[in-house]
């Protein structure tokens, strides 16, 4: 099920995801598609060319309602710790954020797919599941 969405413009081409909290300056993405630590997920995508599209869902999928996009690449898939239960999602020199409650606080499940690995990606597949006991 769709849980929520946003359109964001970036002047950088890395977007992060995550906790609330700051993002750690190890996370280093070099030259991945996307890099991911402890608490936060980094993703390379297209700067200044149109707004990024980023999509959250949570499973159970309902038949009749929006889901993630099969076609889409998986460039992330682990664990992610919510500390307050809320996903942040935001561009990395912080000019824009959105953050979403997912849940109470925990480890979550979180798997990140886009459109296209790399420079060229404008939409990003977000899939929360958990938190996990």
């Amino acid at each position: 099920m769709q849980i929520a969405g946003v359109d964001i413009y970036v002047n950088h081409p890395v977007l992060h995801l995550g906790a609330t909290d700051w993002v750690p300056l190890s996370l280093a993405l070099n030259a991945a598609p996307a890099a991911g630590c402890d608490t936060h997920v980094a993703v390379r995508v297209r700067p200044q060319r149109g707004l990024i599209k980023v999509r959250l869902f949570t499973p159970p999928y309902d038949p009749q309602a929006p889901r993630p996009n099969p076609e889409f690449t998986t460039v992330f898939d682990g664990p992610l710790p919510l500390s307050d239960g809320r996903i942040a999602v935001g561009d990395v020199e912080q000019q824009t954020r959105f953050v979403h409650r997912a849940g109470d606080r925990g480890q979550f499940n979180v798997r990140v797919a886009v459109n296209t690995p790399g420079p060229d990606a404008n939409a990003i597949d977000i899939v929360i599941a958990g938190p996990s006991k």
